[in-house]
């Protein structure tokens, strides 16, 4: 017997419902399995595609202009220099009324205050100036500014496994980082945009089961030598959420 046409219009929409079900139980799937599937270096590869696009992190020699601020303090003003090929890094940061400058090129290091040059060992350590702390300095902002290419860097340990985590109420595809134990203790997790994978969050730990450390929420981005770097950096403690500061990349 045939169908009139009022079945053959709800057997057709029945087939289409089911069609739209099927695909959206194929996609849900996908995108839950997707962390299950990708390695982390390949998770790894598709962040840093996105951020350098051309590969220009190795050969990086271009000027960062960075506002710190802080609750209660004045803004902290440095402009940072880092010309990677010459192994040269330098950081000029003014507070108030005091303006250090750290300069390394290769292995020298020379340090300045208030524009003087020739500092004595009172004022070193009245004002916590060392070597030591310049190169601190350069590891700190070429590791940060660096991110995601830097952990390719001998010694970083990616852990294979994807991991997929909803945080601040977003959902990001999740990396974790450990290094040597000569290059550093902590463990870091990376939070990556699961459709562009921009890194949006990273967090670290020194002792994750006392939920001690930082988490960082990074906004808006700033692309300087064809390198999409995020403008806004703000600090948070794990344990209480405590707000810590905000670098601005301007």
């Amino acid at each position: 017997m045939l169908c009139d046409e009022n079945t053959i219009l709800e057997q057709s929409n029945a087939t289409h419902m089911l069609k739209s079900v099927i695909i959206s139980i194929f996609l849900c799937i996908s995108t839950i399995t997707f962390a299950q599937e990708v390695s982390g270096k390949v998770l790894l590869e598709k962040a840093i595609q996105y951020h350098d696009p051309n590969g220009n992190w190795e050969t990086f020699n271009d000027t960062l202009h960075i506002t710190m601020k802080t609750p209660k303090n004045p803004d902290r003003v440095s402009i940072i220099h880092i010309n990677l090929p010459d192994e040269y890094f330098s950081v000029k940061a003014t507070r108030g009324e005091k303006t250090t400058e750290y300069t390394i090129a290769k292995d020298r290091c020379a340090i300045a205050f208030n524009g003087n040059s020739n500092l004595s060992e009172e004022i070193k350590k009245e004002n916590n100036l060392s070597c030591e702390r310049a190169h601190l300095y350069k590891n700190y902002y070429t590791y940060l500014y660096g991110l995601p290419m830097k952990l390719k860097d001998e010694g970083t340990l990616i852990d294979p496994k994807v991991q997929r985590k909803t945080f601040k109420g977003k959902e990001y595809i999740v990396l974790k980082v450990t290094y040597n134990e000569s290059v550093g203790k902590d463990t870091w997790y990376f939070y990556f945009n699961p459709k562009t994978y921009a890194m949006e969050v990273y967090q670290f730990f020194k002792d994750e089961s006392k939920n001690d450390g930082e988490y960082i929420l990074l906004t808006d981005e700033k692309v300087i030598n064809g390198i999409k770097m995020p403008k806004n950096r703000a600090w948070y403690y794990n344990k209480d959420d405590g707000y810590l500061g905000t670098d601005i990349l301007n």
